[in-house]
Order: C-alpha cells, then structure tokens, then sequence
C-alpha cells in the first residue's frame, strides 16, 4: 500500500477534501495533473459567489452552514483572506418564478434574509438600473470567494498536516483489485485503499460506463468590466448579485482587486467536446448579449469588456453532483458533477468526500447525491 487515500484531481473538491482527509490521517496523497490553481480548471476567473439564499431543495442548506464555518476554519489556519463578506443580492420581478421559488426555498431553510423594494434598492444600491417590477432579497451571508486563494491554502494546510501532493501527474487508469485500487500515469503505478475522484471535467475518462452515459463536459464563460467610479463597485458598496429580470439574466461580484467588477451571463453553460479544448474567446454574440445587459442593468459600468475567459465544468442530466462509492462494495468514490455550482459548498463537499471514503463518518439525506440514482434507473 502506497497510502490509505488518494486523492485525484486538487481543484475546488479535491483540494477541499485533501485539507478535510489530513486532519483525519496522515496517509493521504493528492495527484493533480498540472499545477494546484492553474487557469484551466472550473474554478478559474478568481471569483465565486457564496450564498446562504438559494433557489432549490432544501437539503443543501446543512451544507451550505458548514461550508460556511469551513471558510472562516481554512482562513484561521492559513491566514488568508478567502470569502470576502460582502453580501449578496437576488433580484427579479416581483411577480416572476425566480424569486418566488427562492423565497419558497428560504421559508424552508429558514436563512435569515431582506426583501428590498425598488425604492429600497435605489437607496442603498444605486448602481443596479432596475426595472419598474424589480424587487430584490439580500442575504447578509453571502459574499466572494477567492479560488484561487482557496485551493492554494487548503493545500498549503494539508501539507502542513503530513500529506502528499504530486503535480503534473495526470492519473490514467483506476482499477480494483482484491487488495486496493491501482491508479497509473504513465509508466508509474500507485495502490491505495481507497481514492476519491475529484478531477472535474476530466473525470469523465475515470468514471463506469453508467456514469458517463449522465454526464456531459460543457463551457462556462466569465466576463469582467470597469466601472467608471470604482469605489461605488468595491466590496463595501457593492454585494455579489444574481440577477434574472424577465428575458435577461447576470450574476457577478465587486472589484475585489480594487478595478474589474464581475458580470457574466447566467447559466450560458453550453456543450464542449472535452476539457482540453474549451474554446477560450467569447463569441460576437455572447459578447453582444453580454454588453447589451450591462449596459442596461450597470450605467455605472463602462459597456465594454476588458476581461473574459472560458472554463470546463463537468454537468450531470439532473445537475446533481455524484458523490458516494461507486456502488456497495467499491473502493472508489466520486466527488465530481458539480454542474457548475460547487464551489460555495467546497469546503462542505470536501468534509463528506474525506470523512466517508476514510471510513470515519456517513453522511444522511444525500440519497439525490449518491451516483447509484443512475445505475437504478
């Protein structure tokens, strides 16, 4: 045995569950297949939304209270500065699905929470240009998250713990066997215990067959602006928001480099044949849309974008992650299929992943989670 886990992939989970998995034993190593953070991964563009507001089951709610006390526990360890506090706003028509199924949700989890009216939302937010039916609901929790920061302390904090991490080692094969699972790259070999695939997009090549057939690698795009007054964008000024107002849609997050303010079009993800080749320029109609938005939604925001990228994110067809064993007996656990919505709940993630593969505690009521939901069907 080379380890009692390993830990394939060191992105948003992985590094999570690297950090979660070496406070409980001081056998577990990490492979990442280029470089911890690097500007390929899902959780590219250097921010994330983090909100206790949401629209959806209930059952992430626990999750997302974790996560939340997971984020201030890595920034104590490390000493890095990784959700920023900001706030955020979810705005819509007063009327329409999106907020009434929000406030459906938080009725049930109970999160603490403010609708604003227009009137309201023109006095302490007046950077938003909100239709004559908009209304906002602000969650006090809710805030940035730096990726980028993130994944380096969480690996940073497992290091100091006594695990293992290898880099640009892409894992090949995962194969069971009566005494472990051998996982490969290249002419090397390792055997484990037990291993947890956490390799995003990529993880596709390492999943069975069952699991492929639920999964598609689709392209998520970010784009970034200027404001013309940056202080009225900072932080202090300006909470993340999402943002869906009849036919359009944005979601973004301040300047938390004191210049670019974040706004992107929501839930663009659109198919790509693979992880490695996510075309990186923005088309001329997602930059038409995209400028068009802001220069309705943002007057204070200069209608021209100065930043953009494009990232892979691994989807499921019912835009549920899949994490659990990949059946009763297996040793191999899938933490992946995050749908592009993972990161928030990263550290809450990377807790369940690390303390079930170890054997140390089951989590319940994540049945709609566990991979087994498609080799029933």
């Amino acid at each position: 045995m080379d380890g009692k886990l390993a830990i394939i992939g060191l992105g948003s989970i992985g590094s999570m569950a690297l950090w979660q998995a070496s406070r409980l034993t001081d056998s577990v190593v990490g492979f990442e297949a280029h470089s911890p953070a690097h500007a390929r991964s899902a959780a590219g563009g250097d921010t994330r939304l983090f909100r206790m507001i949401y629209r959806g089951n209930p059952a992430y709610y626990p999750i997302l209270s974790r996560s939340r006390e997971l984020w201030a526990e890595l920034e104590a360890e490390t000493g890095q500065g990784i959700l920023t506090r900001c706030g955020g706003l979810s705005i819509g028509t007063s009327d329409g699905s999106y907020l009434k199924s929000l406030l459906e949700t938080t009725r049930v989890t109970g999160a603490i929470h403010q609708v604003l009216s227009r009137g309201e939302m023109a006095e302490r937010y007046p950077q938003h240009n909100l239709r004559p039916d908009d209304i906002a609901v602000y969650d006090p929790h809710a805030g940035a998250l730096r990726t980028d920061r993130a994944i380096t302390a969480a690996i940073t904090a497992a290091e100091a713990n006594g695990a293992t991490v290898n880099t640009n080692t892409p894992i090949d094969s995962i194969t069971e066997t009566d005494n472990g699972v051998v996982i490969t790259s290249g002419a090397n070999s390792w055997t484990f215990e037990r291993v947890i695939v956490a390799s995003g997009a990529w993880s596709k090549q390492l999943m069975p067959e069952y699991l492929r057939a639920h999964t598609e690698t689709k392209r998520i795009f970010l784009s970034w602006f200027v404001a013309r007054e940056a202080e009225q964008f900072s932080p202090e000024k300006f909470p993340v928001f999402i943002r869906i107002s009849g036919d359009r849609s944005m979601y973004g997050a301040p300047a938390v480099d004191g210049v670019t303010v974040k706004a992107t079009l929501d839930g663009r993800g659109a198919p790509t044949p693979a992880a490695d080749s996510v075309p990186r320029d923005l088309t001329p109609d997602e930059i038409s849309e995209t400028t068009e938005t802001v220069s309705e939604f943002f007057p204070g925001l200069i209608p021209s974008i100065v930043r953009s990228d494009a990232y892979p994110d691994l989807f499921t067809s019912d835009s549920q992650p899949l994490m659990g064993f990949l059946s009763e007996s297996s040793r191999i656990y899938s933490a992946t299929g995050y749908s592009g919505a993972g990161f928030k709940m990263a550290t809450g993630y990377g807790e369940i992943a690390a303390s079930e593969a170890l054997g140390k505690r089951w989590f319940d009521g994540l049945d709609f989670l566990r991979p087994q939901r498609f080799q029933e069907s």
